[in-house]
């Protein structure tokens, strides 16, 4: 008969839910991250696009700036 309600799992062994665990796992990790950069840069192309009408953009320092800014993208990226 192949009406059979199977209620929609099936078992697995412990390295089987293991491997799944660490593949969640690592799914997480990389949304974290994902987030991190995105929370990141969104701030600077805000700035980026505040005042459209001017020519220019006044930015002091900006070296200085835009290395701590790497850093901290190369941190939340994990390297």
């Amino acid at each position: 008969m192949s009406d059979i309600f199977d209620f929609g799992f099936t078992a697995m062994d412990d390295t089987e839910l293991e491997k799944v665990q660490t593949a969640v796992d690592d799914a997480n990790t990389a949304q974290e991250r994902l987030d991190g950069l995105y929370s990141a840069i969104i701030p600077l192309l805000a700035n980026l696009k505040a005042n459209p009408e001017k020519d220019y953009i006044y930015w002091p320092n900006r070296i200085a700036k835009v290395e701590q800014f790497e850093a901290h993208i190369a941190t939340l990226a994990g390297k």
